[in-house]
């Protein structure tokens, strides 16, 4: 941020109170417990006791909310719409258009017999009577701002996402504390262009959207930035901003870092089950098996039901390559909640460990409909592709996930070995390149710039890369030992035909390490000695020559 974020926290505090009421009247509960914890967090500010925040009611319409209202925290969604529905206060007209949008997502969830099963045509008629009721009530600019939130949830369902950009931005400047309307935004300002076209509040809460917008595009460093802004402006208390800032650490592969500030989380709320598939995929990637069994059974205990639950049980049979149960888990995770971006990745990962290519393709496509910045779904996609053969479709993919992740060396090698594979060298070289610039994590750069030189018959370039290669990974804990044998064989013979005959020893000699160079070592090092022995006739004769011509 460009300057110290201050904030008046008694201001603040009462704000978030006032719009704790708000969400909580209205059923938003995901909002509510959001604007409760940051409200939490500022525990140590006191304020005067509240005034009853009064109900956005008019008398008359007051026990029609109250029955309304009893129907929807019972899930009872058409029984909630039909007698909020007979008014026409702000409060009870939103209760109405909410329960309707809910009950439809309940029925389809309900109708959903295979996961991969496009809308039906029911819910998507539903759907659009709904939209079209709402868009009535915005052009006569008769919506208060949480059905105008609505309307741009609804509109986003509908693929409208120009306009329901527009419709959210309208949506928090009228209330800039509701998360909710905040958060869909987010999802879809996909860069930093579209982000500069809408009018936003200048409010403390944009802070939060700007952090979790530069999040999901990867944008980590300006992340972390805003995210430790906000600790120090008061909110240092806050579980959300704790679990953002381990994420951050997540996407930027510093997985020591992430699994200990999610450790530190979950002293701090150890029945916090929000974020808790991300840490199941660090410990994932840890092999950590002990604790991610610890983990699965802990969840478990706390809600079996939730899908963060599902996705951290499927994590732990994953790791035990126990693929079909984990797709199990998977699924339950979609059904819960077919919007759920992580079991979608997730699943399709499974599903090319099981070699079952097609359902792989269509549990990346599913998570791309969900979020198009899902980098992993545009890598997966790549990745199934190239064990089709089909290296036209593996380069779009992978420009996909390139464009999302540009400084992510793994995206670079496999678009670069995709170039190789279509004969476009030069372009596969600067992807192995710019691989090197960003910080190689794999290793894996050099040695492709390396046998692609020798490909192209540059054997200095060649020569070269592999130097680099051998001195990176010359120890006896050397992963790729094949490799390392071939470059040193490589190299050996490299500085042989150039009578470099030292190196070409020291290399020679380093090849006998591996079986499968061990003859081709011994062959070069009984050419090395001969070609010494030359060399040493030679220095001989020359020798001879000068005592006789100085005699």
């Amino acid at each position: 941020m460009d300057e110290d974020l201050k904030l008046n926290l008694r201001e603040v505090k009462i704000s978030l109170q006032k719009a704790i009421h708000d969400c909580s009247t209205r059923g938003l509960m995901h909002s509510t417990k959001w604007l409760s914890e940051l409200n939490f967090a500022l525990k140590h500010i006191k304020v005067d006791a509240l005034p009853p925040h009064e109900l956005a009611v008019s008398d008359d319409e007051v026990d029609d909310y109250y029955l309304a209202k009893s129907y929807f925290d019972l899930k009872e969604y058409d029984r909630c719409a039909f007698y909020a529905g007979k008014t026409s206060s702000p409060c009870n007209k939103f209760l109405h258009f909410y329960a309707r949008y809910l009950s439809m997502e309940r029925k389809k969830i309900d109708n959903l017999t295979e996961l991969f099963s496009g809308p039906e045509p029911k819910t998507s008629g539903e759907l659009q009577q709904l939209c079209k009721e709402l868009r009535e009530l915005h052009v006569k600019r008769s919506m208060d701002p949480y059905s105008m939130y609505l309307f741009g949830v609804v509109l986003k369902r509908l693929d409208l996402l120009d306009e329901a950009r527009s419709v959210l931005a309208e949506a928090v400047a009228l209330e800039p504390l509701h998360w909710g309307a905040w958060l869909e935004l987010s999802m879809l300002v996909t860069d930093r262009a579209k982000a500069r076209l809408l009018s936003l509040p200048n409010h403390w809460m944009k802070q939060f959207f700007l952090g979790r917008s530069y999040l999901d595009q990867q944008m980590n460093d300006k992340a972390l930035e805003i995210y430790y802004d906000l600790q120090n402006a008061g909110f240092n208390g806050s579980t959300y901003l704790l679990a953002q800032i381990a994420i951050a650490h997540h996407n930027k592969r510093e997985v020591s870092e992430a699994i200990a500030s999610f450790h530190h989380l979950r002293k701090i709320d150890p029945f916090r089950l929000d974020n808790i598939d991300v840490l199941s995929n660090l410990l994932y990637v840890k092999e950590m098996k002990t604790e991610l069994t610890y983990l699965a059974q802990e969840a478990c205990e706390i809600d079996k039901y939730r899908v963060e639950t599902c996705c951290v049980i499927g994590n732990y049979y994953s790791l035990r390559s126990d693929h079909q149960k984990a797709v199990i888990y998977f699924q339950r995770a979609l059904r819960l909640n077919p919007q759920y971006l992580s079991a979608w990745t997730l699943m399709g990962h499974e599903y090319m460990e099981m070699k079952n290519t097609n359902a792989a393709i269509q549990s990346y496509r599913q998570a791309i409909e969900v979020n198009r910045r899902d980098y992993r779904a545009w890598y997966g996609l790549g990745q199934t592709y190239e064990i089709l053969k089909m290296p036209y479709y593996c380069l779009y993919y992978y420009k996909q996930a390139q464009q999302l992740r540009p400084n992510d060396s793994r995206m670079l090698v496999a678009l670069g070995e995709t170039y190789e594979k279509l004969e476009k060298n030069q372009e596969a070289l600067k992807c192995f390149y710019k691989a090197r610039s960003v910080g190689d994590v794999e290793g894996s750069a050099i040695l492709k710039l390396a046998k692609l030189f020798d490909r192209l018959l540059d054997v200095e370039q060649a020569a070269t890369a592999f130097t680099e290669y051998v001195n990176e990974n010359d120890s006896a804990e050397a992963e790729n030992k094949s490799e390392l044998s071939q470059a040193y064989k490589y190299l050996a013979n490299f500085h042989l035909n150039k009578n470099e005959l030292d190196l070409a020893y020291n290399y020679a000699q380093k090849s006998l390490n591996f079986e499968e160079t061990k003859e081709e070592g011994k062959a070069l090092l009984k050419t090395i000695s001969q070609k010494r022995g030359l060399v040493e006739d030679v220095k001989q004769d020359m020798v001879v020559e000068d005592s006789d011509a100085n005699d």
